[in-house]
């Protein structure tokens, strides 16, 4: 069914379906149920385009992947960001526009975008401490969104952040009192901003106990199982081993595990490892008991959250910006035991 044969069915003007079906204030709350419904029960879906022309919006959110992290492509993390984001987006009545750039061509690309008026907002996602898209993004006037905060931009703009510095500092917390003291930390690349924010706490909660920050058992790199693996294995080979890892990523905890295994040790009672899993949908923690003891976070439902905030941005541009502060849970499982030695 198409608006010419809704309007007919309902015996109201094509003008009237119109602005009912696309929120405008003048048309009755009576009307605007009854348009509705009709819709509802015909299957009728409004095409784009001319919703676009009859409300001057393009009805598209954009996502500009930089080609330099392309791993995010295939990146599960990335993958239920997008599928919570695209939730919210489908309530909403908006398509979503995904857009590859090498990070040279980014501000150009969102220049074109902001010319061409084919999307209505950009959701940003994997900030640097000083991200130059925030900065860009708000000269062009452009509505948008970001996953995680850059925390060295002055100007207010809208964000949701897992509490990662609260995170980092509670699990070290947790392991110190298991009476672990060597504990390393394998960390995502700390010019983004939840890593470095993630180092922070672990810090904080090492400088509380009078413990001093040993670089030899700290790693910040792009997070891979290869990278948890790697890096485990080198670090236990040490003079003086950590008895224990903070892990920035499910994926890097794979790779721990295994090097902890090939090393003849088993987790949970020779070494200890707390990983932040971020609820990935393609990497189970365990069923009834979480395999691994872990900083839980849905990440699928920060992307349908801040999807809404956008949209909520889109709609109502003279709101203030929206600032969302999650907290992560620690959820005990499989992978945390005593220090050795204690019991």
């Amino acid at each position: 069914m198409n608006l010419k044969q809704l309007s007919e069915h309902l015996g109201l003007s094509q003008t009237t379906v119109s602005r009912a079906l696309n929120g405008y204030p003048e048309v009755s709350d009576a009307t605007r149920k009854k348009v509705l419904t009709a819709a509802r029960l015909n299957n009728y879906s409004p095409n784009t385009r001319a919703k676009g022309l009859a409300t001057g919006r393009a009805w598209a959110i954009g996502h500009i992947i930089p080609i330099s992290t392309k791993h995010e492509m295939v990146n599960p993390i990335f993958g239920d960001f997008i599928a919570g984001a695209g939730e919210s987006y489908a309530a909403a009545g908006f398509d979503m526009t995904l857009r590859l750039a090498e990070d040279d061509h980014i501000e150009t690309l969102y220049r074109e975008m902001a010319a061409k008026r084919n999307v209505d907002g950009i959701l940003v996602q994997g900030p640097a401490m000083d991200d130059e898209r925030v900065h860009i993004l708000q000269d062009l006037g452009m509505p948008f969104a970001v996953h995680g905060r850059a925390s060295r931009a002055t100007t207010a703009y809208n964000w949701l952040d897992v509490n990662n510095s609260r995170a980092f500092e509670r699990a070290t917390n947790f392991l110190l009192d298991l009476g672990h003291q060597r504990i390393a930390l394998i960390n995502g690349l700390e010019h983004m901003d939840f890593a470095y924010r993630r180092r922070g706490g672990y810090e904080t909660a090492l400088a509380a106990r009078g413990l001093a920050i040993d670089p030899q058992i700290m790693r910040a790199h792009e997070m891979t199982e290869r990278y948890g693996y790697t890096s485990t294995r080198d670090m236990l080979s040490q003079p003086n081993p950590p008895t224990a890892f903070l892990v920035s990523s499910i994926i890097v905890a794979i790779g721990v595990r295994r090097a902890i295994e090939e090393a003849g040790l088993k987790m949970g009672q020779d070494i200890s490892v707390i990983t932040h899993d971020d609820d990935i949908s393609y990497f189970r923690n365990g069923e009834e008991i979480p395999l691994f003891t872990a900083t839980h976070s849905s990440v699928r439902e920060a992307g349908r959250i801040l999807a809404q905030i956008l949209i909520d941005q889109i709609t109502n541009p003279t709101a203030p910006p929206v600032h969302r502060l999650l907290e992560a849970q620690l959820m005990v499982g499989q992978s945390t035991g005593p220090a050795p030695g204690r019991t």
